[in-house]
């Protein structure tokens, strides 16, 4: 195929979109585009090739103009700078923040633009500085202790729910990294070689022939995907017909190895929502788990483990966050864009995410200090910080003692929004923590009602006003929080506090289908007096 001076190589397309743009486009961000269709890849012998008038077309209906859109829809107070638009996913999901899923957590950055006096040369305000001590009331999956860590500031981090702490806990554990890495290589040496039934792997290799056949004949990749982008093929009607003519084959397959799939009336979540030989292996990994002595080794096996379990729910790729149904058969991935099917064995993601928490939690040792930190299971309502803290280091105490805490980053529960303790439901199953889903603030189950917002003001308050015991009186507290009720005036009222500026952001990248612009508010609080 001859080059035309429109068909640009890879790199040269990197340099020509960082002119356009005026800002750095990498080779991989192209290479990005084309493997999702986003631009037609030319192929010409060993090179692929980019069509400028495509790439032009691209960027300008969509980069440019985004934050022109965004702000028509959500207002011009739209803080742009803190959409942080120019990041990759591996720069939002760093080292340790990737270690378990978690719904509802915001994006390192966040944190760091607000309690990093180092971080944005042109920033007026800086709020904290290192040797500071930070406080998260709603601690989550620990985003705000990693990043205070990382930059040499004390935290403490509480959170009603156990599993959520040992997430906290396991990315700030000190580990022997050596003695670590073997017991992982143990541990995937011993679920390689556990077998239920032989027949599923063979299953499954006749099913992942078939699949790819199918899909490199019907969906092939990136043509499809460029095609749906441009409404050249009517994908739902095309997605559906290819999904019940494939469905054929699956059954008669299962049929022929004899498959057994799950209890579909099943009460326990890890019957209902595991097909029977991941549910067998499941239990095989953790009772190898518990013959760890090594606590801290023991722990992050656990959390491997539970991210592992978490990918292999017999759902689609599309529900893994929301779960609906069980799915125990082939069907057409709106994700994927193309036939996919559920897991019948854990080994593969067991071994993908053992290999990338090692690697992950190799890259956090190399940014840790020597600060302190503390993960308390409770309620954030009632709990005696110093107290707990006393309980668990008395360094940290004496320095806690000194100087108390500096302020708050947290994002507090969305009302209505997200049942924190059922999104780990298999967790809490396989490892028997005790489920304390009544102290849960502004939980999905309670819905978004006036009883509800209600509910949902008394508690935020309650948890700062206990808090603010434990805080400078130059306090400040950050809150990020998506207020479409506008309930947070009200709960720095009854808080003793006052809301002294409001950050809007543009929520870019959200896992969620329904992509329409979404922004949240990160409310500054300090002293009501």
């Amino acid at each position: 195929m001859q080059q035309t001076k429109n068909l640009l190589t890879i790199k040269e397309a990197s340099h020509w979109a960082s002119d356009f743009l005026k800002r750095d486009i990498s080779e991989s961000n192209i290479s990005y585009l084309l493997q999702y269709g986003k631009v037609k890849k030319h192929n010409g012998g060993n090179s692929v090739f980019v069509d400028v008038d495509d790439l032009k077309k691209y960027y300008e209906s969509y980069c440019g103009w985004r934050e022109i859109s965004w702000k028509k829809r959500l207002g011009n107070d739209l803080n742009w700078a803190l959409s942080f638009d120019h990041l990759r996913e591996k720069d939002t999901t760093k080292h340790v923040h990737r270690l378990h899923p978690y719904k509802g957590k915001f994006i390192p950055q966040l944190v760091q633009y607000f309690i990093d006096d180092h971080t944005d040369d042109f920033k007026n305000d800086v709020y904290f500085k290192t040797g500071d001590i930070i406080l998260d009331p709603f601690s989550g999956s620990g985003t705000t202790l990693v990043q205070a860590h990382e930059i040499g500031m004390h935290s403490i981090g509480i959170d009603i729910s156990h599993f959520n702490c040992m997430i906290t806990e396991t990315k700030l554990l000190d580990y022997d990294l050596v003695s670590l890495e073997n017991e992982i290589k143990r541990i995937k040496q011993a679920i390689a070689g556990y077998e239920t039934d032989n027949n599923v792997t063979a299953f499954e290799n006749e099913l992942l022939a078939r699949m790819a056949d199918f899909n490199n004949k019907y969906f092939p990749s990136p043509e499809f995907k460029y095609k749906v982008q441009r409404k050249q093929i009517v994908e739902d009607k095309y997605a559906t017909e290819k999904e019940k003519e494939f469905l054929k084959t699956y059954n008669e397959l299962v049929k022929k190895y004899g498959i057994e799939l799950n209890h579909f009336s099943a009460k326990n979540f890890l019957d209902k929502w595991y097909i029977k030989n991941i549910k067998k292996e499941i239990d095989f990994a953790f009772e190898q788990i518990k013959k760890i002595k090594d606590v801290k080794n023991k722990k992050i096996l656990a959390v491997i483990l539970s991210r592992t379990i978490r990918s292999c729910r017999a759902t689609t790729h599309s529900d893994l966050a929301t779960l609906k149904e069980p799915q125990v058969t082939t069907y057409y991935c709106w994700k994927h864009k193309k036939i996919c099917k559920p897991l019948f064995s854990i080994k593969a993601w067991f071994n993908r995410y053992a290999t990338d928490t090692l690697y992950r939690l190799k890259t956090f040792a190399k940014f840790k200090t020597n600060s302190h930190y503390a993960v308390i299971p409770a309620d954030s309502r009632t709990v005696d910080i110093f107290k707990e803290i006393e309980k668990r280091n008395k360094n940290f105490y004496e320095i806690l003692g000194k100087q108390k805490i500096r302020g708050i980053f947290t994002s507090p529960p969305y009302v209505g929004q997200i049942d924190y303790h059922e999104q780990h439901a298999y967790a809490y199953d396989l490892f028997g923590f005790e489920r304390r889903d009544e102290f849960e603030i502004g939980p999905l189950y309670k819905g978004r009602g006036a009883e509800a917002r209600a509910s949902y003001v008394e508690g935020i308050a309650k948890v700062l006003l206990n808090c603010r015991k434990f805080l400078t009186d130059g306090f400040d507290v950050f809150l990020v929080a998506n207020d479409k009720h506008n309930l947070y005036p009200a709960i720095a009222e009854q808080a003793g506090m006052r809301i002294v500026n409001q950050f809007k952001r543009p929520v870019l990248n959200r896992t969620e289908r329904d992509k329409s612009p979404y922004s949240e508010i990160i409310f500054h609080l300090k002293n009501g007096k």
